[in-house]
C-alpha cells in the first residue's frame, strides 16, 4: 500500500468513526479551531486574513493550521498566536502527529473540500467550507457550506468571510514577527530583488525585459539581486550567463528569503507565492499578472495599505476561464491552461517594460531611495 493510500484509508476510517460520535458546535463558542488544507505557498499565505479574523473574534481560542512542510518555518514566531503543524498526504508520519492534536470545536476548510475528511478524522465537531466542490463526496463531512460571492473579490478576503462578522483590520507587518533563519550573506544596501521564477512557464516574463529592468534599476543606483526557487537556477543562468549580477536563486529557504525581501528596497516578480511573501514583509512589491487574476490574487481589502502594485493587461482575450478551486464562478476571469495547451504566454508578453518601470518608479520615488 502506498503512503498516500495508507494515509487516505486511515483518514476515512477515523472520519467515519467520528461521524458517529461527534456533532454540533460548542455552545460556549469554539475553544479549539482547525484550518485544514494542503495549499501551495501563495495560497497558504493568503489565508492570513482568516487568521487575523479568527484571532479578533476568538481571542482565547487555540488556533491550529496545517501547512506543507516547507512553509512551516515562516510561522515559527506564531503570527496571530497560531500554531502551524506540517502536513503532507504522502507522509504518514505527519498524520500520526496530527492525531495527537485531535479534538476541535470548529474546522475551516478553505480550499479543496477533500480535507473536510481530515478535519473530521481529527475530531472536528463543526466543519465550514466553500460550496460547489466536485465530486460531492468531498463535502460529505461538511456541516456548513458557504457559497462564493456573486461579485469579484480577492480570494484572501473571501476566505476570511467563511466565518461571520466584520472583516479583520488591515494587515500590519508587526503582526507577523520575523522568523528565525540560518545566517547568510545579505547583499549590501540598497538593493532590489528580481524574482524571475514562477509556478509555470506561462507566468514567466521575457528575459530581455528582465535585463532591461535590471539596467534601469542599476541606473537608479540600486544593486540588482536575481532570485528564484529550487530548480530555477537555470532561469537566472540563461539571463545572466557571465554572472554580472549576484543571484540567490535556489540558495535560500523560505525563512532566509523572508529576510532577503525584508531588507530590499523593492521586489518585482510574477504572480507567484513570493509576491504574497513580499506583502507580509512590507516590501514594496510589483507583481506581474499574466494568466492569473490581479483582482482575485491581488491585495484586496486586507492588504489595502501595503506597498503593493499589480501590472497586467485587463480583459486579455484568453483569460476566459471561470474556475476557482474547481468551482465554476461566473465572474472569475483567469487562465489555468498548461504549457501543452498554450504555445506561448501572450498575456505575459503583453506586459511592457514601460508599464513595469512606471510602477517601480512610483515606489522608488516615494521612498526617496535608489
Amino acid at each position: 500500500m502506498t503512503s498516500r493510500l495508507f494515509s487516505r484509508v486511515s483518514v476515512i476510517a477515523r472520519a467515519l468513526g467520528n461521524m458517529l460520535m461527534f456533532g454540533g458546535p460548542n455552545a460556549e463558542g469554539p475553544q479549539r479551531i482547525l484550518i485544514a488544507h494542503h495549499l501551495l505557498l501563495g495560497d497558504t499565505l493568503m489565508l492570513t486574513p482568516l487568521l487575523a479574523k479568527l484571532r479578533e473574534r476568538h481571542r482565547r481560542a487555540e488556533i491550529v493550521m496545517l501547512a506543507p512542510k516547507a512553509s512551516v518555518a515562516l510561522y515559527q514566531t506564531r503570527p496571530y498566536g497560531v500554531t502551524v503543524l506540517p502536513y503532507d498526504p504522502r507522509d504518514p508520519s505527519t498524520l500520526h502527529v496530527l492525531y495527537q492534536h485531535a479534538g476541535f470545536d470548529l474546522a475551516i476548510v478553505p480550499g479543496d473540500n477533500r480535507y473536510s475528511w481530515l478535519a473530521k478524522a481529527l475530531g472536528a465537531r463543526h466543519i465550514v467550507a466553500f460550496a460547489g466542490d466536485r465530486p460531492a463526496y468531498k463535502s460529505w463531512p461538511v456541516d456548513e457550506l458557504i457559497p462564493y460571492p456573486d461579485k469579484s473579490a480577492a480570494w484572501a478576503d473571501m476566505v476570511a468571510a467563511l466565518i461571520p462578522g466584520p472583516a479583520p483590520a488591515p494587515y500590519q507587518p508587526e503582526s507577523w514577527p520575523d522568523p528565525d533563519f540560518t545566517p547568510f550573506d545579505l547583499p549590501a544596501k540598497p538593493y532590489c530583488v528580481l524574482h524571475v521564477g514562477a509556478s509555470t512557464p506561462l507566468k514567466q516574463w521575457e528575459g530581455g525585459k528582465w535585463l532591461a529592468l535590471a539596467d534601469f534599476l542599476e541606473a537608479r543606483g540600486c544593486q540588482v539581486i536575481w532570485s528564484g526557487g529550487r530548480g530555477e537556477e537555470k532561469l537566472v543562468a540563461a539571463l545572466d550567463p557571465t554572472k554580472r549580477r549576484r543571484s540567490c536563486a535556489g540558495q535560500l529557504d523560505l525563512a532566509q528569503l523572508w529576510h532577503l525581501l525584508k531588507h530590499a528596497q523593492l521586489l518585482v516578480c510574477p504572480d507567484t507565492g513570493v509576491a504574497h511573501l513580499g506583502r507580509l514583509t512590507g516590501t514594496p512589491t510589483v507583481a506581474l499578472f499574466g494568466p492569473g487574476s490581479a483582482s482575485i490574487y491581488g491585495a484586496g481589502e486586507f492588504w489595502r495599505n501595503s506597498p503593493y502594485a499589480t501590472v497586467t493587461v485587463d480583459h486579455f482575450p484568453c483569460r476566459d476561464q471561470h474556475r476557482l478551486f474547481k468551482r465554476e464562478i461566473s465572474w472569475v476571469q483567469r487562465c489555468g491552461r498548461s504549457p501543452s495547451e498554450c504555445a506561448a504566454p501572450r498575456c505575459m508578453q503583453a506586459i511592457t517594460l514601460e508599464a513595469v518601470t512606471s510602477a517601480v518608479e512610483h515606489f522608488l520615488d516615494e521612498s526617496g531611495r535608489c
